[in-house]
């Protein structure tokens, strides 16, 4: 195996699937600047995520309708501070 391909920031994370407040810990090196108290007290950095395999359709069978009124604005909402001026 090459050295140094790999990042050195591995530690456990929190991913929190926002449609449906489903959570799980796992090691990552994901960038993040929010913190959350885990259930065994604590405290690990946050990952906020669209879509997880509890909400994805495909792994739960289920379709979902989602509002689609403003989907251009409320993406330029979200992600405007990645934007180029």
């Amino acid at each position: 195996m090459k050295k140094d391909t790999h990042p050195e920031n591995y530690r456990l994370v929190v991913f929190k699937d926002m449609t449906n407040e489903y959570s799980f810990v796992t090691r990552s090196c994901a960038a993040s600047t929010e913190t959350i108290e885990w259930e065994d007290g604590t405290e690990y950095p946050l990952v906020k995520l669209d879509i997880s395999h509890m909400s994805h359709p495909y792994f739960t069978g289920k379709e979902q309708y989602v509002d689609t009124a403003g989907r251009i604005d409320k993406f330029k909402n979200r992600y405007a501070r990645h934007m180029k001026k």
